[in-house]
């Protein structure tokens, strides 16, 4: 027989517990483990006035922005919407049924001022990074390094030819910050070509094309991983030029060895990386092996190469496929007096009587003065770049590259972070910063599984 429902006699009191509606299965429960706010508000104390009427409870701003970034809720206001109807939203931010939700204006004012000022994005992320540690998801041994250009927050349209730009009379938060980094080796400092286009919402995102489309302003976010669970170590945002893909790479091996005191063994990235001064130092100054291909200028017309050429160390010279020399110095105690190149380069040639009644000239194309070769004051550390590429382990570092690669498709197709939301460099930082937490608080969730009930 078909049941009714029946609602005739009401109840005059109901017993409600939101902690029985939230699944056991649910990913907020979950992370819930792995948030410990309980010092927030001493960190922030000193941003806060001593008098007046109390402000929004910080801990529940910092709840809702991981809510927001872990289940790709990009919209504020969306997000206190979400909040306010979601009963497992209000049991993550603690509200109760009756708890009220602050409005959106509310994240907007403590990001510009009490959370960039006291740096609490970046001490968040790193006490997730801490509990990873202390989880044993973190292995030490291998690292990897790689960046991703995110979309900025600025129209195309709205631009100025980069010789033409200059900075409005009454700047705003996105323009001083811009000028605030000029000078710096992540952003303006990164390189000395001036931008084609510079955008006029947000002048430090930088014009760029080399996703082969469109031509758009961009960041770049920069990670440092671990290669046993893909933990994210470091996060650094950086403008998208190559060089500070480089800078951000150093910085963020700094910082992990300063906070963690952890440094790899070995590190692994794309031939962006391998030029001979990162190389150099990745081996002289920090001791790690570099499993990067090197960045080489390769001959393409199919006359002799570098690898044609054999270097003897002891006597500082090349021997070409024709037996013949090549060095840096023809004239007795010239080598003595040497200082090292300015540029970094030593440059070894071969006699041009040697070059001119070769037999193997059309193959080895020298120039009018004879057959030259370059070659860098880091050479060293090239060489065991290349010794190390033919390895097993450079191999297996080869293929376990592909999960930072994986973690950027994620950011980008799971938590919706294909476009920027804040402006300037601090708003890049911030959203990068938060979202490297929220990828870490799913890491922990999913590898480290809930505690089952005990049996009656």
């Amino acid at each position: 027989m078909m049941g009714e429902r029946q609602t005739d006699q009401p109840e005059l009191f109901y017993g409600f517990s939101i902690e029985r509606h939230v699944r056991a299965d649910h990913l907020l429960r979950s992370i819930d483990r792995f948030v410990d706010l309980g010092d927030i508000r001493e960190q922030l104390r000193p941003y806060y006035s001593d008098t007046g009427r109390p402000s929004i409870d910080p801990e529940l701003m910092i709840r809702m922005l991981i809510i927001g970034y872990c289940l790709g809720i990009r919209s504020e206001r969306r997000l206190c919407d979400e909040v306010h109807l979601n009963l497992a939203y209000r049991w993550f931010c603690r509200l109760g049924l009756e708890g009220a939700v602050p409005d959106h204006s509310t994240f907007s004012k403590n990001r510009h001022g009490r959370f960039r000022d006291s740096d609490l994005l970046r001490k968040l992320f790193e006490e997730t990074v801490a509990r990873c540690i202390a989880e044993g998801l973190v292995g030490g041994e291998g690292f990897a390094v790689d960046a991703s250009m995110i979309k900025a927050d600025a129209n195309r349209q709205n631009s100025t030819p980069g010789d033409e730009w200059e900075p409005p009379d009454d700047p705003g938060h996105a323009v001083r910050e811009y000028l605030a980094v000029l000078d710096e080796a992540a952003f303006g400092g990164a390189t000395p070509v001036v931008p084609k286009f510079i955008s006029g919402s947000d002048p430090a995102s930088r014009w760029t094309g080399a996703n082969g489309g469109l031509a758009f302003f961009a960041y770049c976010t920069n990670y440092l991983i671990d290669l046993k669970h893909a933990v994210i170590m470091d996060v650094e945002a950086t403008t998208a030029v190559r060089q500070a893909e480089v800078t951000a790479q150093r910085r963020m091996l700094d910082r992990t060895e300063e906070r963690f005191g952890i440094w790899p063994e070995r590190l692994a990235a794309d031939t962006g990386y391998g030029s001979a001064e990162n190389l150099a130092w990745l081996v002289h100054e920090k001791g790690i092996e570099p499993h990067i291909p090197v960045f080489e200028r390769e001959r393409t017309d199919g006359s002799f190469d570098r690898p044609d050429f054999v270097y003897d160390h002891d006597r500082d010279l090349y021997t070409c496929p024709g037996g013949k020399e090549l060095r840096r110095y023809w004239q007795e105690g010239r080598a003595a007096k040497a200082r090292p190149p300015i540029d970094g380069i030593y440059k070894y040639r071969a006699r041009k009587s040697d070059c001119d009644g070769c037999d193997l000239r059309e193959r080895c194309r020298p120039g009018d003065a004879g057959r030259k070769l370059l070659r860098s004051i880091h050479e060293g550390a090239r060489d065991l770049a290349r010794d190390l590429s033919v390895t097993d382990a450079y191999l297996t570092s080869r293929r376990e590259r592909k999960k930072v690669e994986m973690l950027f498709a994620h950011l980008k197709r799971i938590l919706k972070l294909d476009r920027l939301r804040l402006r300037g460099p601090n708003g890049a930082k911030d959203e990068f910063l938060m979202a490297a937490t929220a990828q870490n608080l799913r890491k922990l969730a999913k590898l480290i599984p809930m505690p089952q009930p005990a049996l009656a």
